[in-house]
């Protein structure tokens, strides 16, 4: 029995639209669908299936409706049933959801035939500490990042990687990002573009005190810790921009790679066809 999973962006008028055709599509091929509440309020007589509980269900795969926020969503609740997603971009710069609506049919046709490669992301396994206590454990596909509240003066953050003192930041913040994650906030606060099957995370400071503090690149078998020095002010952790939770001083954020990846499934485009549409960088 083949089946798929369908996630979608809330609040897109679009998926009026969209969906009816798509379902009937599937339908027309034998497959079992699974929705979640976002896709189920415009289709009836389908399984609605909790984001959370949609990789239990082991589907061939999932179709990810939406941008990238919605495809790093997916990936957290179906990474660790290694179930492949593919993104099909509603949303406006997309980098993880690199199909246009215009192609989502043939890409789709791909998919079935059997003929759309996937490519294995890793995983940020993130545990903020407090003394010996575990306050809380998540994953990340783009990055984990500890920065000031709105008002909070420049804060001081220790770096250790395996156990060893690199050395002290004073900044507004500091991201932890994977090959994947380097396009996202990273880039944005001047780290380097890596690609994807690079085995390294890039810790990037945001708006360090001091000119010398430059991105460092890692590789993804280090042990990345992050000793949070915040005095009063209240700082914040947050995973893929997504979770949020407030960080104190002496907290300790330590990050490693995961056991599970992420599979994308990627139209026949390089990583650099993207980079120069997404980017606007010139053409030859």
């Amino acid at each position: 029995m083949k089946s798929a999973a369908i996630i979608s962006k809330p609040l897109k008028p679009e998926l009026a639209g969209i969906l009816p055709e798509l379902l009937a599509w599937f339908r027309k091929r034998g497959y079992t669908l699974y929705l979640d509440q976002e896709t189920a309020q415009y289709a009836n007589g389908e399984e609605v299936v909790p984001r959370k509980a949609m990789g239990a269900k082991h589907p061939d795969f999932a179709l990810v409706l939406g941008g990238d926020g919605t495809l790093l969503s997916a990936a957290r609740a179906l990474a660790h049933e290694d179930v492949p997603i593919l993104g099909v971009n509603l949303g406006s710069l997309g980098f993880l959801t690199e199909v246009p609506l215009s192609e989502m049919y043939t890409t789709l046709e791909a998919v079935v035939a059997g003929h759309c490669p996937v490519e294995n992301r890793a995983v940020l396994d993130c545990t903020l500490l407090r003394g010996s206590q575990e306050l809380a454990h998540h994953f990340a596909l783009n990055d984990v990042v500890v920065n000031k509240s709105a008002i909070s003066r420049l804060m001081d953050f220790d770096l250790l990687i395996d156990g060893n003192f690199v050395f002290s930041y004073k900044a507004d913040g500091v991201i932890i990002a994977t090959p994947t994650g380097s396009t996202a906030y990273s880039l944005a606060a001047g780290g380097p573009v890596l690609m994807p099957s690079v085995e390294s995370f890039v810790v990037t400071p945001v708006c360090p005190h001091s000119l010398t503090h430059r991105p460092l690149v890692v590789t993804d078998k280090a042990q990345i810790e992050l000793r949070v020095e915040t005095s009063a002010e209240e700082a914040f952790l947050s995973i893929d921009g997504q979770i949020g939770m407030p960080v104190k001083e002496g907290d300790r954020v330590v990050c490693r790679r995961a056991e599970h990846t992420v599979q994308l499934m990627r139209v026949r485009r390089t990583f650099f066809d993207v980079l120069r549409n997404k980017l606007k960088w010139g053409q030859r």
